[in-house]
């Protein structure tokens, strides 16, 4: 009896566990959904702090160039090699170039992009904003009778949503370009033949689906910074925290979002 007593204890621990997890998660999803509303509805109101915007338009887009374009031209060049070697089975090599551009505009472009911007853009959004939480600096903006998510929030989202979207672009270009150095210096293909079966199959859906989808993943980096920092607590141990789960977070969704965006949008 008292064994049982015991297994009748455990499961009831774990239930409690489970439920304050399932709580705590519904609460997160209800204050990341209450501060995007906010900062939608703060938007649209003046005054609009557009230096502040530029700002963080060139903290998202412009400082993350470098990493977004190597990342590019490797996985353009990857696939190329890769694509090759499987076509050569089927005498299909000269649809190499189409498998890039298809791999990149719809999928590997947006996804990449999101996720290495996630990395470096959102982390310092939330690492930003939590510095500011813990030592008081956001409360001192309610004493100054400015708004903090009009002025911290609002910038980075629209920061993020037009930016990524942009980024997606280069990053487009520099992976179909990728495969083309490879696919003509390495595998000796035509170059000519390469680029025409390129913009033969390539759609404008492949391309506005892919920028659709850079927009998503770009106010999903932003929101999810911005609200990790925004509601910091614990000091310094909280600031880190708060930045590994933003990343994490967002890593996760930006894969999520994508599977979903890919069913409705294909």
């Amino acid at each position: 009896m008292e064994l049982k007593g015991q297994g009748a204890g455990y499961v009831t621990d774990l239930l409690e566990v489970l439920g304050d997890w399932i709580m705590e998660g519904i609460e997160e999803i209800g204050k990341v959904i209450l501060l995007f509303f906010k900062a939608l509805v703060w938007a649209f109101q003046p005054p609009f702090f557009l230096r502040n915007t530029i700002k963080q338009m060139l903290e998202v887009g412009v400082h993350s160039i470098p990493v977004v374009l190597i990342t590019a031209t490797f996985t353009g060049m990857v696939l190329a090699l890769q694509t090759h070697t499987g076509f050569q089975r089927f005498n299909a090599e000269s649809l190499v170039g189409t498998v890039v551009a298809l791999s990149m505009t719809r999928e590997l472009g947006p996804v990449l992009t999101g996720l290495i911007v996630a990395g470096r853009a959102g982390s310092a959004m939330a690492a930003e904003l939590g510095t500011m939480r813990v030592t008081e600096q956001i409360d001192a903006l309610y004493t100054l009778a400015t708004n903090p998510i009009k002025y911290l929030v609002v910038p980075r989202l629209i920061a993020g949503l037009v930016m990524l979207p942009v980024m997606t672009v280069l990053s487009d270009i520099v992976g179909i370009y990728g495969g083309l150095f490879v696919s003509v210096t390495i595998l000796d293909a035509n170059r000519t033949v390469y680029l025409r079966r390129t913009w033969d199959y390539l759609t404008f859906n492949d391309i506005y689906s892919g920028l659709l989808k850079a927009a998503v993943f770009g106010l999903i980096i932003s929101l999810i910074g911005c609200y990790k920092g925004f509601y910091t607590q614990g000091g310094a141990e909280g600031v880190g925290k708060a930045t590994t789960g933003s990343v994490v977070i967002s890593s996760m969704l930006i894969l999520i979002s994508d599977y979903f965006l890919t069913a409705i949008l294909f």
